[in-house]
């Protein structure tokens, strides 16, 4: 399928403009990041509280968010998201941002009261079974077994206690939705089941782990996120160069370099932080460029193979022609997908969406405006440092009635001697 025929846009004609515009947004991203101190990190690679939680349905994620970022005890930036995976059904991943390690261990609490008073029963004085720990769960049945006169030991106690947590964080991921699935607990009775009824409930959720991230864990992720996409343009490299020639390559990489800067100015210019999410985006944009820039670069060279006598410019112009179509439609659908995602997805999913907005936008362009330039500078820059390094053709002169070279270039006629 072909949007465009016989195309012949003077692309490259356009360069220039282009290049002015890539240089003026990536001054003023790069002075952006000047002022603002640096980039603005989400809790992944910041100092903060990582809090796992189940739920026994989907979770309503604003209803988390809001209940987070509206408590007087919770300092700082609140981000909720969903995980994905084996095993992660209804499960939420909640991150507060904690400058400090006190203020790490007050958010975990405080993020655990949250919780309990937006989705649980702590007004009616009764223990949340799904979220607590032996001791606690120890001393109330306690009391509540000697008061319904269950006759129990301490050992017997300590031994139901120990079934009770086993059956609900081994058979059932830490999450029981109804009291029957523990009668198979051993020892369990009617008058403990009655007991257990009197004196807990079941809230709707299980936090199933916390995480305390500091600073060292902070730069570390930082450093891996730099070296991953480092990794991914040096390997491009040296492929694109082994595949076409070196500045193929170069041109390549100073392009996915170019997407990659303007993209995190512009996150800068916007405010928006940079989380694990966005670096994913980021290292599927430099694919995504490289991928367009390769496709061109093969139409360029397999031209050069019928059209060694034209300038470089029109070769590569006719390339860019032909793979107009592909482009367009390629990089057209590709952007109204995450652009709807942009608009749709929910701020769990912004800048995921936007660093690929944004890349869609600017990759698509550099790979003509950036890459082929490139390219196209450094094969004009050699001929005419070939023509300026080739040895003079010396000039021979001629005799002015028989055009014949005279001077050192020509022996001198001899006459014949009679």
């Amino acid at each position: 399928m072909e949007l465009f025929k016989n195309t012949n846009y003077d692309f490259l004609g356009w360069k220039w403009p282009f290049i002015g515009a890539s240089l003026v947004l990536s001054a003023a991203g790069l002075i952006s990041i000047a002022l603002h101190g640096g980039l603005r990190y989400g809790i992944d690679f910041k100092e903060g509280v990582l809090m796992t939680v189940k739920f026994a349905q989907a979770p309503d994620l604003e209803k988390i968010r809001s209940a987070m970022m509206h408590s007087p005890k919770i300092k700082g930036e609140v981000s909720v998201q969903n995980l994905t995976g084996n095993g992660a059904e209804n499960t939420v991943e909640i991150g507060t941002e904690a400058p400090s390690e006190a203020q790490m261990n007050v958010n975990r609490s405080d993020m655990a009261e949250v919780l309990s008073a937006t989705f649980g029963q702590p007004a009616s004085g009764k223990l949340d079974f799904n979220n607590s720990g032996f001791e606690a769960l120890t001393e109330r049945l306690r009391d509540a077994l000697a008061r319904n006169n269950v006759a129990m030991s301490d050992t017997q106690l300590q031994q139901l206690v120990s079934g009770l947590l086993h059956a609900r964080d081994a058979d059932h991921s830490g999450l029981i939705t109804d009291f029957n699935q523990l009668s198979s607990v051993p020892g369990m009775n009617s008058g403990i089941m009655n007991t257990l009824r009197q004196e807990a409930y079941l809230a709707p959720f299980h936090i199933a782990g916390t995480q305390m991230v500091g600073p060292k864990v902070g730069k570390e992720l930082r450093t891996k996120a730099l070296l991953a996409t480092l990794y991914a343009l040096a390997g491009m490299l040296v492929y694109i160069a082994f595949r076409f020639e070196w500045i193929y390559g170069l041109g390549a990489v100073i392009a996915c370099f170019h997407d990659t800067i303007i993209t995190i100015g512009l996150f800068s210019l916007f405010n928006k932080e940079i989380t694990m999410t966005v670096i994913a985006a980021l290292l599927t944009l430099v694919g995504y460029s490289m991928n367009d820039t390769i496709v061109i670069f093969d139409r360029i060279r397999e031209n050069l193979k019928i059209s060694r006598r034209e300038p470089l410019e029109t070769v590569m112009n006719r390339a860019v022609n032909q793979t107009l179509s592909r482009t367009v439609m390629t990089s057209g659908l590709t952007f109204l997908t995450i652009l709807a995602l942009f608009l749709f997805g929910g701020p769990v999913l912004s800048g995921f969406s936007f660093a690929l907005v944004c890349g869609v936008l600017v990759g698509t362009y550099s790979s003509v405006f950036v890459a082929s330039p490139i390219v196209l500078f450094w094969h004009n820059y050699a001929d005419k440092r070939k023509r300026r390094t080739a040895p003079a053709v010396p000039v021979v002169a001629t005799s002015p009635r028989s055009g014949a070279p005279s001077g050192p270039g020509r022996k001198s006629p001899t006459k014949a001697v009679k």
